[in-house]
């Protein structure tokens, strides 16, 4: 039970779950199947391990250690609370692909080598792209589509570093990458899932478009597994350190730009995966603890922001700012919960957020790096402005759009109080997450400094945002990211390379079947067609409009050649021929 393959628990319920007839034994099977998965997890031993042979390879499924026990042990807590949060969903595809998300995201934390690594990494991303389509929209489909061809091609670019990799060392374990092509090929892999800019444009594409359900699911596995993948592989890597910081700076700006709600939490998720690539990058045990920290923090506030727009956009049918307000009254839980996850992002003091993001500023702080620290603390101003200000005053505060929610089901207020209560627990006790940490922890986030500094960041903000009040506004538009450079030359692809030689092959069957048709009325008539066709160009050639065609009757002297002609004809062929014999 040391070494039992967690991954092995949800694919299993994943086939076994469409054959369950109603929705909510479904719906229960999945808590059941969750509930399994954590009796398992809490069985695992760091340092117990699986390998079989396979086609001559030496293959380690399973590796238990900290830091995959550390995100096995959130991966399985999210999945029970997206599963109580969708208790209500009938749709046998979103059940069935969210537990088959979840499987897969966990055989890629426990995957020791990595041919197993890239299995469940390809039925991730598969998995993740149903939930997408499952909102069976257009701007879903299109949005699904754009997203299974960029992470078929992050996809692909893994695998070629992965057997690059394999055919360089002979090895296929798991484990540190030192600098070499094959390296960076995997690196572009992870850095590609973990949506580091330039490489982010898919996810606030696609995440705003999935189901309700889905969207949770969603933001809590794509982009950590690929933090977890990243600390595990790249851990040290100054490169990472400066990506992470201009990244949780970068997804800031795009989110204060957007009116879409599940949009603006979209580029939340792209600032905050920064602080964790961040922390791997600056690669001490402090900043491991702190990326890994933070992870399992946002896996859970970040789950906690999207339940909560997700309830409003299931009650009201929208999600953008300028069509929301007034709904403070009419949706007080989900105000209550979503502020909750709010505070947590910001990291205001008893909850989870302060206890997590601190880390890794201090991490910074302790290896010197005052601009990363200043990137760092300035993303922490910006999250607190647009998820703890802007997005909650115009969607519940502003003025009242006369919006009559509809009644929203008991499940979903129960998984967001859930992951509240977990939220909040973590600030109150932060213990409760250190224990769970790579290395030992020797920080303490409940100083006086420390939260003096916050305090100040907090209060200023808001004094800022509460005077900017009157001139703020939101509008119906949407910001191209870097998905504008495979979405706009696609679009001039299309007209290109579809279009135009359509309409070039259109033009061309045209001009052969109007050839073709001149042939077969000139084959059938000669003499008719040659004097139709002096007709028109004399007609033509004057400028003046052909009269009427004729009822169409039956005429069978209407292109007769008269007799007379015919037989003079004959005659002067008879003569031809006498003249050629007399001569010859």
């Amino acid at each position: 039970m040391s070494n039992f393959p967690l991954a092995i628990v949800y694919v299993l319920g994943s086939l076994l779950l469409p054959l369950l007839p109603h929705h909510r034994v479904r719906a229960a099977f999945f808590l059941l199947v969750s509930a399994v998965a954590f009796v398992f997890l809490v069985n695992l031993e760091a340092g117990a391990s699986l390998s079989f042979s396979f086609l001559n390879y030496e293959l380690l499924p399973v590796r238990v250690d900290r830091l995959s026990l550390a995100f096995g042990y959130v991966f399985v807590i999210m999945g029970f609370l997206g599963g109580v949060f969708g208790f209500h969903v009938k749709d046998r595809v979103q059940q069935v692909t969210s537990m088959l998300y979840v499987g897969s995201s966990l055989g890629v934390v426990f995957a020791g080598d990595l041919f197993t690594l890239l299995v469940f990494w390809e039925i991730m991303a598969v998995s993740s792209l149903f939930l997408i389509w499952a909102r069976r929209t257009t701007d879903a489909r299109r949005a699904g589509f754009r997203y299974l061809l960029v992470h078929a091609f992050g996809g692909s670019a893994l695998m070629a570093g992965v057997l690059w990799h394999f055919t360089s060392t002979g090895s296929l374990l798991f484990t540190h990458f030192e600098g070499s092509i094959a390296s960076y090929l995997i690196l572009f892999g992870f850095a590609l899932n973990a949506a580091v800019p330039p490489l982010n444009g898919w996810l606030p594409d696609a995440y705003p478009e999935g189901t309700v359900t889905g969207s949770v699911f969603l933001s809590a596995f794509t982009t950590k597994v690929a933090v977890y993948a990243l600390a595990r592989g790249f851990a040290g890597l100054e490169l990472l350190m400066w990506a992470g910081a201009i990244m949780a700076v970068y997804g800031v700006v795009f989110a204060f730009l957007a009116n879409d709600g599940r949009r603006l939490l979209s580029y939340h998720i792209i600032s905050q995966v920064g602080y964790m690539v961040c922390g791997v990058g600056i690669g001490t045990a402090m900043a491991v603890n702190g990326a890994t920290a933070h992870a399992f923090a946002h896996i859970l506030y970040k789950g906690l922001l999207f339940m909560g727009m997700g309830t409003v956009l299931y009650a009201t049918g929208r999600n953008k700012m300028t069509e929301l307000g007034g709904l403070a009254k009419s949706m007080r839980l989900a105000l209550l919960f979503f502020m909750v996850g709010a505070f947590s992002i910001s990291g205001v003091p008893l909850f989870s957020g302060f206890v997590s993001k601190s880390m890794v500023i201090f991490a910074a702080e302790e290896e010197h790096l005052a601009a990363v620290v200043l990137l760092l603390q300035l993303a922490s101003i910006g999250t607190f402005l647009s998820i703890g200000l802007k997005l909650p005053y115009f969607t519940w505060f502003r003025e009242d759009r006369n919006l009559k929610p509809e009644p929203v089901p008991p499940g979903m207020y129960i998984g967001m109080g859930l992951t509240a209560v977990i939220c909040i627990a973590i600030g109150v006790y932060p213990a409760l997450l250190y224990n769970l940490l790579p290395f030992e922890v020797h920080y303490q986030p409940y100083t006086a400094p420390h939260l003096i500094e916050t305090m100040q960041l907090l209060i200023f903000t808001g004094l800022a945002f509460w005077l900017a009040l009157r001139t703020l506004h939101v509008a119906d538009s949407i910001t191209l990211d870097t998905d504008w450079f495979y979405r706009r030359p696609a679009h001039l692809a299309y007209q290109a390379f579809s279009v135009s030689i359509s309409r070039l092959f259109e033009t061309t069957e045209q001009l052969s079947l109007g050839a073709a048709r001149a042939l077969v009325r000139f084959g059938a008539n000669p003499a008719g067609y040659l004097v139709d066709a002096y007709k028109d160009a004399r007609y033509a050639l004057a400028g003046s409009r052909k009269p009427a065609p004729e009822p169409a009757t039956f005429n069978p002297d209407r292109y007769r050649i008269p007799l007379g002609i015919m037989v003079l004809v004959v005659l002067l062929f008879l003569i031809v021929l006498l003249a050629w014999g007399f001569i010859f």
